[in-house]
């Protein structure tokens, strides 16, 4: 039986949280994770909105992973 490692190309990844500090933080630590994967952060892309029930707003990002 043979093992194949194939490289990861590109990946998206979708992050979610109530604050801004705690969606950075979260971010930051994908971040670092991903650069094991050999793999580097090419666009960022955020947004708010009022969460309906709750009446928060829910931050929101995409991060796109990219191959350097």
């Amino acid at each position: 039986m043979a093992i194949q490692l194939d490289r990861i190309g590109d990946k998206i990844e979708f992050y979610e949280a109530f604050d801004l500090p705690k969606l950075e933080a979260l971010i930051n630590d994908k971040i670092e994770q991903n650069k094991a994967l050999l793999l580097r952060v090419h666009s960022v892309q955020h947004s708010v909105h009022i969460h309906p029930k709750t009446e928060r707003p829910v931050y929101t990002a995409v991060v796109h992973y990219k191959e350097p």
